[in-house]
């Protein structure tokens, strides 16, 4: 059974693989904030496709038509004497008109974008729970981060779960708790930046 692999950069009567633990450690140290950076990424999506459904920016023509409105009502009330008030009924009555106009215009926009951003919300629902099945296929078997026992004390066996214990008054932090952990930071810090 000689060169059998048993752990860490060790082999089962042959000492030590040259470089291998290290190249461990550095990718260990480095799977903490990379999965945090891409659930927080996913989190940053989503909100702003969210803000983007909730307040569609007003265009172009929704502006001329409001302006068009403002014209009409004010030269309506330019005509204050009964001689004009036909004038003023007409001016009146294209005003109703165009913010008819204005309100079919709106409903129709709004419903557009609506559609858009539920597709764009769905896609991104799903290469999201895409990335979730990955990381956690990739670091299944492995601790994500350790983090001394004294700060974890209470909670420390649900931070391993999956993983298999502690070491060194280290808890192995395993990635299903770290991906429920990251994702609730992110949404927090999502709710903080407006």
């Amino acid at each position: 059974m000689e060169g059998e692999i048993m752990g860490e950069g060790e082999i089962l009567g042959g000492g030590e693989m040259p470089g291998g633990g290290e190249i461990l450690e550095r990718t260990r140290s480095l799977a903490a904030p990379f999965v945090f950076f891409i659930i927080i990424a996913f989190q940053f999506a989503a909100k702003r496709l969210q803000d983007l459904k909730r307040g569609a920016s007003k265009t172009d023509k929704e502006m001329q038509l409001r302006a068009e409105i403002n014209q009409l009502l004010k030269d309506a009330a330019s005509y204050s004497q009964p001689s004009t008030f036909a004038q003023a009924a007409k001016l009146r009555r294209m005003a109703a008109a165009k913010e008819k106009e204005l309100a079919n215009y709106q409903a129709h926009l709004t419903q557009e974008m609506k559609l858009s951003y539920d597709l764009y919300l769905k896609v991104l629902f799903i290469v999201k729970v895409i990335a979730h099945v990955v990381i956690i296929l990739w670091f299944w078997s492995s601790p994500v981060v350790y983090v001394s026992q004294h700060l974890v004390q209470p909670f420390g066996r649900l931070l391993y779960w999956k993983i298999g214990g502690s070491s060194d008054n280290n808890v192995r932090v395993g990635i299903i708790p770290w991906l429920i952990l990251c994702s609730r930071v992110s949404k927090f810090v999502c709710r903080l930046i407006k």
